[in-house]
């Protein structure tokens, strides 16, 4: 039972921190927050994602790639290119690693107000930063695993951050239905969207790539969207006017 809590927990915690933090507001800048609070949630998004966790400023930009070149041979993640949803997910880490590194030739638009912190990127997508994560999640099996199947859910709990991007990116291009008619093959993937905390919106997402609210129709909950609501109140960030920032424009 352990596990299983200690999983969900992850599972939540981690994607919160991917689409409040390194989606929303480092891709599309949908609300500001000062150096001090960012650098507070970059502190939390390593801590919630680990040994998966990733850069917010090479997130934003291929993210910003992702929505320039959407079923495209230059989209970083399309099923359109790939054979399966592992292949997809390969490239997409070669895509990642390439930009983090600076090896990847960018186009300005693309590199827009991002979020940076040199010195602590460095640590955290460090190989031995991984693999200490990697060790620490072995010992919380270890201690706390009560049947060998629960092992199962470790490759998952290791990689959670590409898990929840492989998810959206491949079977929300596939499958779900459409508010929009649109040049690409973006879904929404649940009506209700609990699992991925309004991440599966894609197709309104892909009309509104800066909106707050993911949702638009009655039955879309974005469990995200009060959230940065009580956030603002709370003067932890500020609503800005959207910033298509990854278009140029």
């Amino acid at each position: 039972m352990a596990i299983i809590l200690f999983f969900i927990g992850l599972w939540y915690a981690s994607l919160f921190c991917q689409t409040f933090f390194q989606h929303r507001y480092a891709a599309h800048h949908a609300f500001s927050m000062t150096k001090s609070w960012e650098r507070v949630f970059f502190v939390l998004s390593y801590i919630a994602q680990g040994s998966s966790y990733m850069s917010p400023r090479a997130y934003a930009i291929m993210h910003r790639m992702h929505h320039a070149y959407t079923d495209t041979e230059k989209d970083p993640h399309s099923p359109s290119f790939s054979k399966n949803i592992f292949s997809m997910m390969l490239h997409t880490r070669k895509v990642y690693v390439g930009i983090f590194k600076g090896t990847t030739e960018l186009e300005p638009r693309f590199t827009k107000n991002l979020p940076e912190w040199p010195a602590f990127e460095k640590w955290a997508n460090s190989t031995f930063s991984r693999l200490l994560w990697v060790a620490i999640y072995v010992a919380i099996f270890i201690f706390f695993a009560a049947s060998p199947w629960l092992y199962l859910l470790l490759p998952i709990v290791i990689g959670m951050g590409a898990f929840h991007g492989g998810i959206i990116n491949w079977f929300a291009h596939k499958y779900g239905y459409q508010n929009f008619k649109l040049k690409n093959t973006s879904n929404n993937l649940l009506h209700i969207d609990i699992l991925m905390l309004g991440e599966s919106y894609h197709n309104n997402h892909h009309k509104h790539p800066s909106s707050l609210n993911f949702g638009v129709k009655w039955h879309e909950l974005d469990p995200i969207y009060p959230v940065i609501r009580f956030l603002a109140w709370a003067k932890v960030i500020k609503i800005t006017k959207p910033v298509l920032v990854y278009s140029g424009k």
